[in-house]
């Protein structure tokens, strides 16, 4: 016996030995080692990047505005942009419009949810459900949003009517079809296993089906809220009306008919920056915790 061999040379298979042995390797497997990351490292990884993007992008907008590229009412440098903020904010406008915007926008989405998820349900599990409308979710999710505001003006008139119409028309085939993603890719060996342990029907979407298609659920949960916030901006830029309210695309429409090409950029920014802070604080962190539960958060790196 090696000097290595820690089990007795008698020792005969299946003992008590094996058995921890075996049940120590498996603990071992199980068991997840979680560092915490180094702040530099997560200031490097992360933070650093982005930075560095919008300084490159500062730095060649200055230069194209010293270069003349265009004249200055119609290419603004960014100090006469961030001007243009700074008055907003002096003002006291610019967290009412973004508001108007946004409540707008989380609503609309959360509709959307409501109607897409049935659909998506229907569509993934039933064939002629699929074969009828699968179709036509897809083509609805490529017909660009703004197609869909004149014909909302026409049936809804200058309303709130109007700019939830396009949200819904923008958002809920996204949603469907990221749910009818999510559910091909389900394991046929979960399906079996619930019906097995009596998980059926509603029960079985509800414990087996939605779980296991949770990860291309939230993928299309995160489309369909860009696809509801481009649908805004595109119904609030053409609806506008001051019964309406002043949201970002009505501000965006504003500064336009101004010929405020500041402001025009400003609003940008700000629809930008809307989006942008949307999706870092709830889908992706709803996102990773979901990805890490799975266990597939290390491939998603």
């Amino acid at each position: 016996m090696s000097s290595t061999d820690l089990k007795p040379a008698d020792a005969a298979p299946g003992t008590a030995s094996d058995v921890s042995d075996i049940s120590a390797g498996l603990d071992a497997l199980e068991t997840q080692t979680v560092e915490r990351t180094p702040l530099i490292r997560v200031f490097t990884g992360k933070v650093l990047p982005p930075l560095i993007a919008i300084a490159l992008v500062l730095v060649v907008w200055q230069l194209a505005y010293s270069a003349h590229l265009k004249r200055p009412d119609l290419l603004p440098s960014p100090l006469d942009v961030w001007d243009s903020l700074r008055q907003q904010w002096l003002q006291g406008t610019i967290l009412s419009v973004i508001w108007t915007s946004l409540s707008r926008g989380v609503l609309g989405f959360l509709i959307s949810v409501l109607i897409g998820t049935p659909i998506g349900l229907l569509v993934a599990r039933v064939k002629p459900v699929r074969a009828a409308i699968g179709p036509i979710l897809s083509g609805l999710q490529s017909i660009p949003s703004v197609a869909w505001v004149p014909a909302a003006v026409i049936w809804f008139g200058l309303s709130n009517a109007t700019i939830y119409a396009v949200v819904l028309l923008g958002a809920v085939p996204s949603i469907a079809n990221g749910l009818v993603a999510g559910v091909d890719q389900v394991q046929p060996i979960y399906l079996r296993a619930g019906r097995t342990l009596g998980a059926t029907g509603l029960r079985g979407i509800r414990h087996v089906l939605l779980p296991a298609a949770l990860p291309g659920y939230v993928a299309g949960l995160k489309q369909g809220w860009a696809f509801s916030w481009r649908s805004l901006m595109a119904a609030e830029l053409i609806a506008s009306s001051p019964a309406l309210g002043l949201g970002l695309g009505a501000q965006l429409e504003f500064s336009r008919q101004n010929l405020d090409m500041p402001g025009v950029l400003a609003t940008i920014i700000l629809i930008l920056l809307v989006g942008i802070g949307i999706e870092l604080l709830i889908f992706n962190p709803i996102e990773r915790r979901v990805l890490r539960s799975r266990g597939l958060l290390a491939a998603k790196r």
